[in-house]
C-alpha cells in the first residue's frame, strides 16, 4: 500500500472533515474511495469503444446500394 500527500487550503480541508464526519468516515477514506473509483472507471477511449460496439450491433443490414448517388448527395435545393 502506498501513501500520498495532498495539499489543501484550510477551508476545503475543514469542509472535507465535516463531510467525512457526516458520512461516518475519514477524509483519507473519502480520498481513497474517490481514487479507487477514478482508477477503476473506464477511460474515454474505452467508453467510446464500447459505444461503437453497441452502435455496430444495432446495425442489422447495410448495403452500399442503399446510399445516395454522388449527384444526389451533392444536389442543392433552390
Amino acid at each position: 500500500m502506498k501513501n500520498i500527500t495532498v495539499t489543501l487550503d484550510d477551508e476545503t480541508y475543514r469542509r472535507a472533515r465535516i463531510r467525512a464526519a457526516e458520512l461516518d468516515t475519514s477524509v483519507s477514506a473519502l480520498v481513497r474511495r474517490y481514487l479507487v473509483d477514478l482508477a477503476g472507471g473506464e477511460s474515454e477511449f474505452e467508453r467510446l469503444e464500447k459505444l461503437e460496439r453497441m452502435l455496430r450491433e444495432r446495425i442489422k443490414t447495410f448495403r452500399a446500394s442503399d446510399r445516395l448517388s454522388r449527384d444526389e448527395a451533392h444536389a442543392r435545393k433552390a
